[in-house]
C-alpha cells in the first residue's frame, strides 16, 4: 500500500470511512421480515440480523433477498467513494476506508444498538468491489468447503483465511491490510461457531434449526 498522506487525506478518508459505515448499518433482514409481516427478525432463532437467521423464518425469498442486499451494501460502499473522491490525491484509499465503515456498520449497526451481523455476505460485496476476481474465488472455495463438509460457517472461515493469499497472487496488493484485519474480525464474530465445529455440534447446511441458541448463527 503507497505511504498515506493522513495530513491533507483524513478528511476524505473519514468521510469515506462515515459513508460506508451509514450504508452498512441498513439492516437488510430487519426491514425485509417486517415488510413480509413475518415480525421482528432479532426476537426469532438466534436473533441475528443475516440471512441465515431469515431462512429460519422458511421465507427463502427473504433470505436470499437479505443475503443479496447485505453484499450489495458493501460493493455500493466501495464503489461510491471510488466515484466521490476519484479526483482527490489518493483516490483508490477511500475506497478501502469506505469498505471498512460497511463491514463495521453490518457488524455492530447503531440503529439496533450495535448487534448487528457476522459479516460474510457484507465481506463478500466490499471485496467485489475492489477485487471481483478474488470475490469469484471466495465464493467458489465456500461453495468447495460447503459442498464437502456441510459446514456453512467453515466454509466462510475457510474462503476468508485464503483471501488474503489470492489478493497478493491476482495483483491486489493495495488492499490486503484491509482484508487481514476484515479476516480477523469474521473470526471473532463466529467465535461461537469455531468453537463447536472443534467440539462436533455445529449445525450443519440443511440440519432442523427448530430451537437455536443465541449466536448460532453459521454464515451472514
Amino acid at each position: 500500500m503507497p505511504e498515506i498522506d493522513w495530513t491533507s487525506g483524513w478528511p476524505s478518508f473519514a468521510a469515506a470511512l462515515a459513508l460506508g459505515y451509514l450504508l452498512g448499518t441498513i439492516p437488510f433482514g430487519v426491514i425485509f421480515t417486517r415488510l413480509a409481516g413475518a415480525g421482528d427478525l432479532r426476537a426469532i432463532g438466534s436473533g441475528n440480523i443475516g440471512a441465515t437467521n431469515v431462512l429460519r423464518t422458511g421465507r427463502k425469498g427473504l433470505a436470499a433477498a437479505t443475503l443479496i442486499g447485505d453484499a450489495l451494501k458493501g460493493a455500493a460502499a466501495v464503489l461510491i467513494a471510488h466515484y466521490l473522491w476519484k479526483d482527490v490525491q489518493q483516490p483508490l484509499i477511500a475506497p478501502l476506508f469506505a469498505g471498512l465503515g460497511a463491514f463495521l456498520g453490518h457488524l455492530w449497526p447503531v440503529w439496533l444498538k450495535f448487534k448487528g451481523g457476522k459479516g460474510v455476505a457484507t465481506y463478500i460485496g466490499v471485496l467485489a468491489g475492489l477485487a471481483w476476481p478474488v470475490a469469484l474465488m471466495f465464493c467458489l472455495i465456500w461453495l468447495a468447503v460447503a459442498a464437502l463438509s456441510k459446514y456453512s460457517s467453515l466454509a466462510a472461515l475457510v474462503a476468508s483465511i485464503a483471501t488474503p493469499s489470492l489478493l497478493i497472487f491476482f495483483g491486489y496488493e493495495d488492499e490486503v491490510h484491509l482484508f487481514v484485519g476484515m479476516t480477523a474480525l469474521l473470526w471473532w464474530m463466529h467465535r461461537a461457531n469455531i468453537s463447536r465445529l472443534r467440539a462436533g455440534k455445529e449445525s450443519k447446511i440443511g440440519a432442523p434449526t427448530a430451537a437455536p441458541s443465541p449466536g448460532s448463527d453459521s454464515a451472514p
